[in-house]
């Protein structure tokens, strides 16, 4: 593959890379999440404060971590703290400014599912890795950047279980179950980027990825999507953003 052609992975985590801003701390989850924000740290936002949920506040990894427990992390961080404390003092006062997480299921209000799949909690189709850090996450960064695929499988009319509160069922529903942070602004995938309508918290799609289109952004989403007006696309990925993104990824296989 040449430098300039890419996969819509690639695109998806250049476009949620882009998302962060210089200076800002940026709680950051494994996989999807950990890769583009390194790839921002490593390109247009050297001074990007990554917090990481196993206490490394600072972390500055040469290569992508494994887990939130790779030793990269606590070597290369500005500081080393209790997990309670990243809780307790950072994320719940609110001193975090964007929280970075991925999804197994997301509805239009970007309530995320992270827990199971089908049946009942006790009993269900699929168990997954459950909630970690991201409840917390989601309610009380100033903003979250969700990256995620998207298909029906993912994008659906109701997810089967709530793990992370985005807007609940729709306007007001943040403010009366008192959660601080400004949830779920903007959502990444591989067809393109949705951001919530500041009036009906709806998840709509703003931006399309190169080549993809409209009726393939609503093929893939489980709900009646809906479309800004001036919808727009997506700059493609520069060359510097593919290399740093393929040399991070390299680094990531050679450690597996």
């Amino acid at each position: 593959m040449s430098e300039r052609q890419y996969t819509a992975d690639e695109m998806m985590t250049v476009a949620a890379a882009r998302q962060l801003r210089d200076g800002t701390a940026c709680f950051v989850g494994i996989g999807l999440p950990s890769t583009a924000a390194n790839l921002a740290r490593a390109t247009h936002a050297p001074e990007l404060v990554l917090i990481y949920e196993s206490g490394c506040l600072g972390a500055k990894p040469d290569r992508l971590p494994l887990s939130i427990g790779d030793g990269v992390l606590a070597d290369t961080a500005d500081a080393v703290i209790p997990v309670p404390e990243v809780f307790n003092y950072w994320l719940q006062p609110g001193r975090i400014d964007v929280g970075f997480l991925g999804a197994a299921q997301l509805d239009r209000y970007g309530n995320i599912n992270t827990t199971v799949i089908g049946g009942d909690y006790t009993d269900p189709k699929v168990r997954l890795p459950g909630a970690g850090g991201a409840p917390e996450i989601a309610a009380s960064c100033g903003e979250v950047v969700v990256i995620v695929r998207q298909s029906r499988r993912t994008f659906t009319e109701r997810v089967d279980f709530v793990t992370s509160v985005g807007y609940g069922a729709g306007p007001g529903d943040r403010a009366r179950l008192g959660l601080r942070g400004g949830g779920p602004r903007t959502v990444i995938t591989d067809l393109g980027i949705l951001e919530a309508d500041p009036d009906s918290c709806e998840l709509t799609l703003t931006r399309l990825h190169p080549g993809v289109t409209v009726e393939r952004a609503r093929e893939a989403t489980g709900w009646p999507l809906a479309v800004a007006r001036d919808l727009s696309t997506v700059e493609p990925p520069t060359a510097e953003e593919l290399a740093v993104l393929r040399a991070l990824e390299a680094t990531m296989r050679a450690a597996a």
